[in-house]
């Protein structure tokens, strides 16, 4: 403790990204550093496991020590050390489970585990001193589609979630028919900005009996069949007009959800995070959506949406509050509902 602050290392590596921060109270970003790998993967269009593990094997140390030094802090000085256990890619997370370990054995530090989608949430305790659970958080990115209820800092419970591909999955896969580069999700924003979005009547999937539950297979069939079929006939293939009407069917999608959630919850704080948080057709929709109704709306910066560590030091205080706490024969977990302890 400096100060009278708790001081919490966060540690993210549950898929390509190495990052690290030091984070104050869980609410003060002193130091957030980080390693992509993003020029190692664009060349298969996606993340290749067994790459990403070695990577963050690379560069972990690098890392976690520029994070120390950009905070002016050393681990004597910490309180905890906070690492993302799950879920994700096995191989990349032991990577940061064994040496968050190995830290918190040589310093004595406590370690604390963290859940991946709950760091996600907290990634919008830095940006919003004042947000306090209970609220509603759409927890959006290339792996999940969750609607979450945040009853309290570690008590949540899913109440929609997708059946099948992520929001964020579908935005990848349309980039890849379309041609743009790997993360496609950045090139469909931008490319969505200059398109129609009512060029094409993609689907918007309704799960009887689930209103909250999302679909995006069925969109991402669509879109691939248009592109086949227009390719079949010799017609020009209009891309920017198809990011554009793929962005407003997955961000109404979601939206809409959102909104049939908050009216059966009685929610009027409303959240939204992970990496599909940064799409800004998103962050419209969802902000016509909350001013219609006068709720407020949350939104992390867009540096927060993706994996950072300064989430997972942000939700480390908060289960370090709660008295979580892991031993050495702590493992990585590559699936674990949000609810569940460790």
């Amino acid at each position: 403790m400096t100060d009278g602050k708790i001081l919490i290392l966060g540690i993210e590596s549950s898929c390509d990204d190495t990052a690290a921060a030091v984070v104050a109270d869980g609410r003060e970003i002193l130091s957030s550093a980080a390693s992509s790998q993003t020029e190692l993967h664009e060349k298969y269009g996606g993340v290749v496991p067994e790459i990403a593990s070695r990577r963050h094997a690379e560069t972990i140390d690098a890392v976690v020590k520029d994070a120390l030094d950009k905070a002016g802090k050393d681990i004597s000085q910490l309180d905890a050390i906070a690492v993302t256990a799950a879920p994700g890619l096995i191989g990349s997370l032991l990577v940061g489970v064994s040496y968050a370990k190995g830290m918190a054995y040589v310093s004595g530090k406590p370690l604390v585990p963290v859940h991946h989608i709950r760091s996600h949430i907290a990634s919008n305790y830095p940006a919003h001193p004042d947000l306090e659970p209970p609220f509603l958080c759409l927890v959006a990115s290339g792996g999940h589609s969750h609607i979450v209820l945040v009853k309290g800092y570690t008590d949540f419970e899913v109440i929609g979630r997708t059946r099948d591909d992520a929001a964020g999955e579908c935005f990848d896969k349309t980039a890849r028919v379309l041609g743009y580069p790997y993360p496609g999700g950045i090139y469909i924003d931008r490319a969505a900005s200059r398109g129609n979005p009512h060029a094409f009547e993609f689907p918007k999937c309704r799960i009887e009996g689930a209103p909250l539950d999302f679909s995006f297979s069925g969109l991402k069939t669509a879109v691939i069949n248009t592109v086949h079929r227009l390719k079949q006939a010799g017609s020009p293939i209009p891309a920017e007009d198809i990011a554009a009407c793929v962005q407003h069917t997955i961000a109404d999608t979601l939206t809409s959800h959102l909104e049939t959630a908050a009216e059966m919850c009685g929610c009027v704080k409303i959240a939204i995070a992970g990496g599909v948080a940064a799409n800004s057709g998103l962050r419209q929709y969802a902000g016509k959506m909350c001013e219609k109704h006068g709720y407020r709306l949350f939104l992390p910066p867009v540096s927060l949406c993706g994996d950072n560590g300064a989430m997972v030091a942000s939700q480390g205080f908060y289960e370090f509050e709660a008295g979580v706490r892991a031993g050495l024969d702590l493992n990585a977990r590559a699936t674990m509902e949000i609810s569940d302890a460790f």
